[in-house]
């Protein structure tokens, strides 16, 4: 297994320093930089009628088990949030790259399976990537990728504007499908929020100080930035935290730090600073914790009423006891998909059962 084996797309290339003008293939992803601001003719579209637009690889993690077990299941950060949200009961819908195989189609019947839908056009790669996952003795994982990415030449809008485009992971930072995101997000920053999570994967990326120009040019972007403690203290080991509140002086509303068993801590833009507790869990395995996290996020701000481009200036001035309660409820969610293997994100009435 290799961290980025050479592959004919040419998707091995990493080119962190690269600004996010235009391609010189235009013409062939114009498609990918217009905002989707129009529903189909004649066909209005509502708050409630709106989707989320998540973009990132979606692969299969071969997991590892502490006891020599094997098992395979569905993983990609991007991927994971898109679930996450479909489980919650939310439309969403993912713009990835996978093949045409027996692990895509299984990808795709596993979102399908919880509401998530396919971008038409995501699976066009010549092989779907993998992830090799290897627990530890606290459930923590480490991980080694045999991967593609990039964004698809065509593909079809989804029906309607996004309330929301998300992004993070490999997709960020992996050329040459990172630039095309970073003009993606560009692209919707007018008509939708923007939140991002870099989930980073040291193995595949350049050195930190290389990685952490391509990681903050999508923050710029972003209204929303979800980060856990061990990317920051990757990407600025003398002051992890000092970094986070640095971001959300770079344009987001709000930035929070997951910092696992001790839960979060967040900032608004307005200087509204918070922490929750993780609530106490028997741990299975770390997997897709963070992610889970970062769909229910996305979801309580939607609940808050927090998301779309209406909503900006009210999400930059969110009150304590609403972000309270919008970081207790992801920090139980986080906490029901590490109570069990694998990715496994909770549904509306799992976490609704739990009291959040």
């Amino acid at each position: 297994m290799t961290a980025a084996s050479p592959d004919p797309e040419g998707t091995d290339v990493l080119e962190p320093t690269q600004a996010p003008g235009r391609p010189e293939d235009a013409d062939v992803v114009e498609r990918a930089y217009a905002p989707l601001t129009e529903s189909a003719p004649g066909v209005p579209v509502d708050a409630a009628e709106r989707r989320v637009l998540v973009i990132g690889e979606a692969l299969v993690d071969v997991v590892h088990a502490r006891d020599g077990a094997v098992t395979e299941h569905v993983g990609g950060s991007p991927a994971n949030v898109a679930l996450g949200l479909g489980r919650l009961g939310r439309g969403v819908d993912l713009l990835t790259w996978l093949g045409r195989d027996d692990r895509g189609h299984r990808i795709t019947e596993h979102l399908a399976a919880s509401g998530a839908a396919l971008v038409p056009g995501s699976d066009g790669a010549g092989r779907t990537s993998v992830a090799t996952a290897r627990l530890s003795d606290d459930g923590s994982a480490t991980y080694d990728f045999d991967l593609t990415w990039r964004i698809p030449e065509t593909w079809a809008s989804p029906p309607g504007p996004p309330i929301a485009v998300h992004t993070g992971s490999i997709a960020a930072v992996l050329e040459p499908g990172a630039g095309d995101v970073a003009r993606i997000l560009a692209a919707h920053r007018a008509s939708a929020t923007i939140t991002y999570d870099p989930n980073l994967r040291p193995s595949l990326m350049p050195p930190p100080e290389q990685t952490r120009p391509v990681v903050e040019r999508v923050v710029a972007l972003a209204d929303v930035v979800k980060v856990s403690d061990e990317d920051l203290a990757w990407l600025a080991p003398d002051d992890p935290l000092g970094l986070a509140q640095e971001w959300v002086t770079a344009g987001p509303a709000l930035v929070v730090v997951t910092r696992g068993g001790q839960g979060a801590v967040a900032w608004s833009a307005t200087g509204v600073r918070m922490e929750v507790p993780a609530p106490p869990v028997s741990v299975a395995d770390t997997v897709g914790a963070g992610d889970s996290f970062m769909a229910g996020l996305v979801d309580g701000l939607w609940g808050a009423g927090l998301l779309g481009p209406d909503a900006r200036s009210a999400l930059r001035a969110i009150d304590e006891a609403t972000l309270r309660s919008v970081l207790e409820r992801c920090a139980v969610i986080a906490a029901i998909t590490v109570s069990r293997p694998g990715a496994n994100p909770p549904t509306a009435a799992e976490v609704a059962a739990y009291g959040a």
